[in-house]
């Protein structure tokens, strides 16, 4: 198995369930129901440690009661938590806004923010680092590390030479028609020539892999969603899984879609360990 560092946020998720659809302009009625561990890196980095890897999240979180608790629920997932700094704010909150139908509205109400990039990951060593931050700051330390590590990064954000990466990952409806139109293109100028492959996702319609001269796509099962709350990190999760396990893209395509798509079929922000298990026989 594979040495894995994610990068990005460790959160605490407050779902609210609503009545009906999320709609502009109305006045909604919705249910509490309860708070779980969340945020991109956690969200990633949870299911891959249940694939047995050896799996370290670089991010910080708050000196508060809050932090204390992802900490220790993180932890005891099996992901090693060590190089999560932590800082005199108060740590990472969401809102997560669920309808009927199982889709989400994220209201991200609390950031904890790390001051300069974690260059220790540096000191880590992995085989391959994912990253699920919009800090506009990492470029030259993912430069660094995709001489050594396979480096498979979200974008946006997408502003030229931001994303040194072997792998961008970007859902279609988070980027633009400048990426969308020619995203290979679009992606060399995100990631430079170190890029291989750029993936969209398409929600309920699979998911797009772009390459040099290269095109493929993979449609997602059928599935009545519970709650889609974390089903691109759990995607990303199943994408990462499949590389570092030395699949070609079409494979690794086609583990990632079906990560994904069980990760709706759960309400949990995190793919269950259940689930893993199931995904890997």
């Amino acid at each position: 198995m594979a040495r894995i560092a994610v990068v990005g946020s460790v959160a605490r998720d407050e779902v609210i369930k609503l009545d009906e659809p999320l709609r502009e302009g109305t006045h909604l009625s919705g249910t509490p129901a309860g708070a779980r561990l969340g945020g991109g890196a956690a969200c990633t980095a949870v299911p891959l440690a249940y694939a047995g890897h050896e799996v370290a999240v670089f991010g910080s979180i708050g000196d508060d009661d809050v932090g204390t608790e992802l900490l220790a629920e993180l932890a005891a997932t099996g992901v090693i938590t060590t190089p999560i700094v932590r800082l005199n704010q108060p740590s990472t909150r969401s809102l997560i806004l669920l309808d009927n139908f199982g889709e989400r509205t994220i209201v991200n109400v609390q950031r904890t923010h790390e001051e300069k990039p974690p260059r220790r990951l540096l000191e880590w060593h992995a085989d391959c680092v994912y990253v699920r931050s919009r800090r506009l700051d990492l470029g030259p330390l993912l430069a660094e590390q995709a001489a050594t590590a396979q480096v498979i990064a979200h974008v946006p954000p997408s502003a030229d030479g931001m994303r040194p990466a072997h792998v961008l990952i970007a859902s279609a409806s988070d980027v633009g028609p400048e990426l969308l139109e020619d995203p290979f293109a679009a992606g060399r100028r995100i990631a430079g020539d170190v890029l291989q492959w750029i993936v969209v996702t398409h929600g309920a319609r699979g998911a797009v892999a772009h390459g040099a001269g290269t095109v493929l796509e993979v449609p997602t099962r059928k599935v009545s969603p519970v709650d889609t709350t974390g089903a691109g990190d759990s995607f990303a999760a199943g994408l990462v899984h499949a590389l570092v396990g030395g699949a070609p893209m079409a494979a690794a395509l086609t583990c990632a879609v079906d990560w994904g798509a069980e990760a709706t079929l759960w309400e949990s922000s995190v793919l269950p360990q259940a689930a893993v298990a199931a995904l890997l026989q």
